[in-house]
């Protein structure tokens, strides 16, 4: 099972764009595409950010004249920090954009996770009548 934030913006009820599960946790997509998977999920700013941090970080490794495997472990490091911080970080865009945090639910997958919220608050489903 996983763990998943539900956030909720304020004065939406349509169940379609206003429910967003973000996944607590690492980022394996996230690991491997790093800025590409930035801008898939619309972190304009975070992948200007981090192509940016990789282009200086291989720059100053050049410059330093590191061999390829330091060059290697330096852009794996970044690629591990992005993995990390990657969830955290939609989960801070959602807040920016008017989401709030209405609570954690376990599932399966995102699905699973919703339903079981929902579930738990007969209201909230009733309201945004899925």
């Amino acid at each position: 099972m996983r763990l998943y934030a539900v956030h909720l913006r304020r004065h939406g009820l349509d169940a379609d764009r206003d429910v967003r599960l973000v996944k607590d946790g690492f980022s394996w997509p996230a690991l491997f595409l790093t800025f590409l998977w930035a801008l898939w999920h619309r972190l304009w700013w975070e992948a200007a950010a981090m192509l940016g941090a990789s282009i200086l970080l291989n720059m100053a490794a050049g410059y330093w004249g590191l061999d390829a495997l330091s060059q290697l472990v330096v852009s794996l490091g970044l690629a591990i920090l992005v993995g990390t911080l990657g969830n955290d970080l939609r989960a801070w865009k959602l807040q920016r954009s008017g989401f709030a945090l209405s609570g954690v639910v376990t599932g399966k997958d995102s699905d699973h996770a919703l339903r079981r919220f929902l579930d738990s608050e007969p209201a909230l489903a009733a309201d945004l009548a899925l």
